[in-house]
């Protein structure tokens, strides 16, 4: 397989609200005479994930770069793992940018031009959750109760402390906690976290030295208690201290009820009695950062 760049797909919403448009526009400029950039415009939800397999499908020299937040690059993450070859980076363009923020180093021309002229792509893990005969990968994170549903609240907003402090309260009121078994044990709890990166949200904390490439991910396991006791540990999530386990075999979990998980910000339901099965991928995904 080519590791050379012979093209680049930048993938963007049009009706975003964000800077993917202008951002897409910018970075086909700053690579005009490097390599071929073409624009592609999304038309529903899922499209990035289309777009990106048919892209790299044509062609496995081509980077598939999403000018989006951490949503629309989990679209195009999966969309490139689906089909097995190709690249994908991100344009960050979102709101909180967490996956970009904590990958990535230099502008992303400058990373692009270096392997144009014959630098090496790099790879990191990959998340895979995989349940009711279905399996998605996430860049970033995978988790299950308020710590992520807190976090992609703040995520859609750009506001003040005070704003941001309500969606937090209003959250943590509304919350109700979830039950699952894990290795024999029924657990009733707040928040089930797996993460690839350091971070999740603009503020939550989840280790310091955790990387991106190393083949481990990190769990964080709150379990229910009380309101004010949960509030008491995502506090701790926010200041960086609330204790998190860094892990390189599967965890795998039995829901008790219906329940949401949260992928990169993007929301996926699964039924109750769901056997579901979290992995690191090591080195799975070829990128630029």
């Amino acid at each position: 397989m080519s590791s050379d760049i012979r093209r680049v797909v930048v993938v963007l919403n049009p009706n975003s609200t964000g800077d993917g448009p202008a951002n897409a526009e910018r970075l086909r400029g700053e690579l005009d005479g490097t390599v071929p950039v073409e624009l592609v415009e999304t038309q529903h939800a899922g499209h990035a994930e289309e777009i990106a397999r048919d892209a790299v499908r044509e062609d496995d020299g081509t980077l598939v770069v999403s000018a989006s937040g951490d949503g629309g690059y989990h679209e195009v993450v999966n969309g490139v793992t689906t089909a097995g070859r190709g690249l994908a980076a991100v344009l960050p363009s979102g709101n909180a940018n967490d996956h970009a923020t904590a990958t990535q180093d230099r502008p992303l021309a400058q990373a692009i031009r270096d392997v144009v002229e014959g630098g090496r792509p790099t790879r990191i893990d990959l998340l895979q959750v995989s349940g009711e005969g279905r399996s998605r990968v996430a860049h970033s994170y995978a988790g299950v109760g308020i710590t992520p549903v807190a976090a992609a609240a703040l995520n859609e907003h750009d506001l003040d402390a005070v704003k941001e402090s309500f969606l937090v309260v209003r959250a943590f009121w509304r919350y109700r906690p979830m039950t699952i078994t894990h290795d024999g044990q029924q657990i009733d709890l707040d928040s089930l976290v797996f993460a690839n990166i350091d971070r999740m949200g603009k503020y939550a904390q989840l280790s310091d030295d955790s990387a991106p490439d190393d083949g481990r991910y990190e769990t964080l396991l709150i379990r229910h208690r009380s309101k004010l006791r949960l509030l008491a540990d995502f506090t701790r999530v926010l200041r960086g201290v609330h204790p998190v386990k860094s892990r390189s075999e599967p965890f795998e979990f039995l829901t008790h009820s219906p329940m949401p998980l949260q992928l990169d910000g993007e929301v996926f339901h699964v039924d109750g009695g769901s056997t579901v099965t979290v992995r690191c991928l090591p080195l799975a995904l070829r990128t630029v950062r």
